[in-house]
């Protein structure tokens, strides 16, 4: 069951196009694969809008392949969450994934 219990949610400006549900930086644009992450939007965000980003505590992302429930997790180029290979760890999965495109509520990794 997909939930969120943020800790701390921060709003951000978009310099690029945001998904909700995926990882963002602290520029407000879409993570790098295998990048730092400020956290996951919560909205869909436009280039200037602002947008509400759960940075600390749980929250839902997108995933971008085949999850384990406690696996460690990094962004890939979509911002979508997929298992720590050289990343930076963002999050740790708290559910699994079957396939790529699914929600899981992961625990943020501040970094």
């Amino acid at each position: 069951m997909s939930q969120n219990h943020p800790v701390l949610t921060l709003t951000l400006q978009a310099t690029a196009a945001v998904n909700a549900q995926t990882f963002v930086d602290y520029t407000g644009a879409t993570s790098a694969a295998g990048g730092n992450a400020a956290g996951v939007a919560r909205t869909n965000a436009n280039p200037g809008d602002l947008f509400p980003a759960d940075t600390l505590g749980t929250t839902v992302v997108i995933a971008g392949a085949a999850i384990t429930a406690g696996q460690r997790l990094q962004s890939d180029a979509n911002g979508n969450a997929i298992p720590k290979a050289a990343g930076v760890a963002v999050a740790v999965a708290l559910e699994a994934a079957s396939a790529q495109g699914q929600t899981i509520e992961v625990s943020l990794i501040p970094n």
